[in-house]
């Protein structure tokens, strides 16, 4: 049997409540999120670099072989500068970055490589795109940022259309022998690398923190089950430091539809795709 979903804020992840290591309102979690990468996107990629020694260029490669032989609309939610979209251009594709980020946004139009890449301005939790529209989703490094968790998942599902594929690659629970190592190391490391060259330690220890929050494998595979996603699985990553989501949207899906304000929102949006 189907476990039932969250009803209500109690009943949420407890990274909905929280902003590093402080709990707060949903509102101000979004507000405070979104100042964040608007102080450090002219450095995020860098310091990605330093954080992981170059190795999330390499799990990010990792999900664009995943999803390879996906074709049609993509979306790359969360896809700040755009460094997967790039990875995920290709014959028979229509690849688009939603982030709530413009700063972050910005800085990845002006790049090389990125002709065919649409930008859309939007939201995990409630999506610019109309329902059943999209063939894949993936998202990376990107949803313990989100404001509401669950709700991004019904989300995803709802512009998936019946068959289509989501993944996320995201950081995880490593193994316990590798534990120890990787908490000191994300504890004083990268806030110490975050003043050092973003100039902006507390953006790093918020992010830091998001990372111990979010849900575990095992935990996030059950929350794409409550979610309503077929065929959850996961892969582990350098000894479970990062982790691969994968799961579909099910054929027999039956979504309401849209309002009509609903149904206007979309239709301006989706404009930007062409």
């Amino acid at each position: 049997m189907q476990a039932a979903p969250f009803e209500t804020m109690d009943d949420s992840p407890d990274i909905d409540r929280s902003f590093g290591a402080q709990s707060v309102a949903s509102d101000e979690r979004r507000a405070r999120i979104r100042r964040v990468f608007e102080a450090v996107a002219p450095r995020y990629d860098l310091m990605n670099d330093l954080m992981s020694g170059g190795l999330h260029r390499g799990w990010k490669r990792t999900l664009a072989r995943r999803v390879a032989a996906c074709s049609g609309q993509v979306i790359d939610l969360a896809g700040g500068t755009g460094d997967v979209a790039r990875l995920l251009l290709g014959p028979g594709r229509q690849v688009t970055v939603i982030d709530p980020s413009t700063a972050m946004m910005d800085i990845g139009r002006r790049r090389r490589g990125m002709q065919g890449v649409h930008w859309l301005h939007g939201e995990a939790e409630q999506l610019p795109l109309a329902d059943a529209s999209v063939d894949l989703l993936v998202v990376s490094f990107g949803l313990r940022n989100a404001t509401q968790l669950f709700r991004s998942l019904q989300e995803v599902r709802r512009v998936l259309k019946p068959g289509a594929h989501f993944a996320c690659l995201e950081f995880s629970r490593p193994r316990a022998w590798l534990a120890p190592a990787y908490d000191l190391h994300s504890r004083w490391v990268i806030p110490a690398l975050g003043a050092a060259v973003a100039r902006h330690p507390e953006a790093y220890r918020y992010l830091v923190e998001s990372i111990r929050r979010f849900p575990d494998q095992a935990e996030f595979a059950t929350l794409l089950r409550q979610a309503g996603f077929a065929e959850v699985h996961f892969e582990d990553l350098l000894f479970g430091i990062a982790c691969l989501h994968f799961g579909t949207c099910p054929h027999e899906f039956a979504r309401v539809r849209t309002s009509p304000h609903e149904s206007a929102r979309v239709s301006t949006s989706q404009q930007q795709f062409a």
